[in-house]
């Protein structure tokens, strides 16, 4: 069944919508959410794509992300990413907003995180594998094979260490 997704303008507004695979394959603007998910020890909830995933099969990425359906608003379409990959509900938090670009397969993306001990049940069509790891063991991966990584993992992950650098300068 095909999924349809909302195509944009550069400046985020909607055009229409369009077959998912499609908008991906004319390398159309779009809307996606990535979440963070941290456990109460502060670590994150890294997953491994599955081999079927049509872009970057078997790339570690982030906890839970994917594209709004069409018509569907970012906040609610981050709640149903991470039940619907990770099984489970959790406070969400928007940090910020990131423009369209390559790295992001030009996506507009809504940027969460969450923090929940809940017992994770991945959805094994979406995910491969998932690990909990610091933020210094994933600095210490990204630097050895940073190709392991999707793109837009590296970018948020970078995002989100200088926010908390900027938080921590402000306390």
């Amino acid at each position: 069944m095909a999924e349809y997704i909302d195509i944009v303008d550069e400046f985020n507004r909607v055009l229409r919508s369009g077959e998912r695979e499609q908008v991906h394959k004319d390398k159309l603007l779009h809307r996606a959410v990535h979440i963070f998910l941290f456990n109460m020890k502060g670590e994150l909830f890294v997953q491994k794509r599955a081999m079927t995933k049509k872009e970057h099969p078997w790339k570690y990425d982030s906890s839970a992300a994917g594209h709004l359906d069409a018509g569907e608003g970012y906040d609610e379409s981050a709640v149903r990413e991470l039940e619907e990959e990770l099984g489970i509900k959790a406070p969400l938090k928007r940090l910020m907003i990131i423009n369209a670009c390559s790295e992001m397969d030009n996506e507009f993306v809504y940027f969460y995180v969450a923090m929940s001990d809940a017992a994770i049940k991945m959805n094994e069509d979406e995910i491969e594998d998932g690990y909990f790891w610091s933020l210094d063991e994933i600095k210490h991966k990204i630097s050895v094979d940073k190709d392991a990584f999707t793109p837009a993992f590296v970018l948020l992950f970078n995002d989100y260490l200088k926010l908390i650098r900027i938080v921590d300068l402000l306390t």
